[in-house]
């Protein structure tokens, strides 16, 4: 039987404060509440990396994906965001958790796009992953609420594929690079995104 988080908290943080007095149904289990926990810091850290390749561009005179880039971490931040407001809305305790260093330089603009496709990836076999513990787990908001993370990703992830077979098939031609990074540079922030 899966282990549900109670609000009584005998060792450590309590994983289902408001859910206290007995009959209460619990929000969450202990291990889907803890995958959340780690989504949540997975896509800061995905906001952190985007960061830090929209500087590399910068410093590089690649503005356009510059700015796509910084967009893209602030979707990042949004996503952790609206995790983190699942985790509160359930009754649950949000643990923020230590974010590595990203990468700073790269080889060239395609490296960054590679790197930012390999990070999409994987955020989406987490976000795979998340969804069958929580249905094994029988945890069905999550399940929901996780739903629009699936869908997103595969958009996210096209995108990047989309970006680098660009950048790949333009090789190392300046004129085709500026014309692609101008592009990238006409990218808006999703309505109802924070600019």
């Amino acid at each position: 039987m899966p282990d549900y988080t109670t609000g009584y908290g005998q060792d450590g943080p309590q994983l289902g404060a408001g859910y206290n007095r007995p009959g209460d149904r619990p929000a969450m289990t202990r291990t889907v509440l803890k995958g959340i926990n780690q989504q949540i810091s997975a896509e800061l850290s995905a906001s952190y990396a985007y960061l830090a390749m929209s500087a590399w561009c910068e410093s590089q005179n690649f503005t356009g994906s510059a700015k796509w880039l910084r967009i893209q971490s602030r979707e990042e931040h949004t996503h952790a965001m609206k995790l983190f407001d699942f985790v509160l809305a359930r009754g649950g305790t949000v643990e923020l958790m230590a974010i590595e260093k990203p990468a700073r330089t790269f080889k060239s603009i395609v490296e960054v796009f590679e790197a930012a496709l390999k990070q999409e990836q994987e955020v989406g076999r987490q976000i795979d992953q998340l969804y069958e513990l929580a249905f094994k787990e029988k945890v069905f908001a999550a399940m929901a609420e996780l739903q629009w993370f699936i869908t997103e990703q595969v958009e996210e992830e096209k995108s990047a594929r989309e970006i680098v077979a660009k950048f790949r098939m333009l090789k190392d031609d300046p004129a085709s690079l500026l014309d692609l990074d101008r592009e990238l540079g006409a990218r808006q922030p999703e309505a109802g995104a924070a600019a």
